[in-house]
């Protein structure tokens, strides 16, 4: 809904697609999940036309990677730049092989303060996991390859 306190000359849309038949760039930040899911569709895609450019810096399951390679690989997005995808860790090859695109791995934690808390949270973990074995924040795709909440062995 048009918010009632915005000045008079901002534009109101009312769907991502008329917003990219208007704009010559389109930079997504935005959370991800169910409700941004392939927001960035083909529709999308093609309203933002031939001479667009996507910037996606949100998540990677906000875009259709599947249409925007299309879109792409056919001249009907100009450009795309993108820190995020998505299947992460896995970056399509045919997204690599186009030049109309920059991919970048993600950025949102290039910040000094971000940076300086994950050092921590690992020197946490260290020191927890040399206490009892155990960690403070385990990574559960991790569980397959060690058992990182069972007691270390001396």
């Amino acid at each position: 809904n048009p918010k009632t306190d915005a000045p008079a000359d901002y534009t109101y849309y009312d769907s991502l697609e008329n917003l990219a038949r208007d704009v010559d760039c389109l930079i997504c930040i935005c959370p991800g999940g169910a409700a941004t899911k392939h927001m960035v569709n083909e529709a999308v895609l093609n309203a933002l036309g031939s001479d667009g450019i996507l910037i996606n810096v949100a998540r990677g399951s906000v875009v259709d990677e599947t249409a925007l390679i299309a879109a792409l690989q056919q001249g009907r997005l100009a450009r795309a730049g993108l820190d995020v995808f998505e299947h992460e860790p896995f970056v399509p090859p045919a997204l690599q092989a186009l030049s109309n695109t920059v991919l970048l791995p993600h950025m949102g934690s290039a910040t000094i303060e971000t940076r300086l808390a994950m050092g921590q949270l690992t020197l946490d973990n260290l020191v927890q996991y040399d206490q009892d074995g155990t960690v403070l924040t385990p990574v559960p795709e991790c569980a397959s390859y060690a058992k990182i909440t069972t007691p270390k062995t001396e």
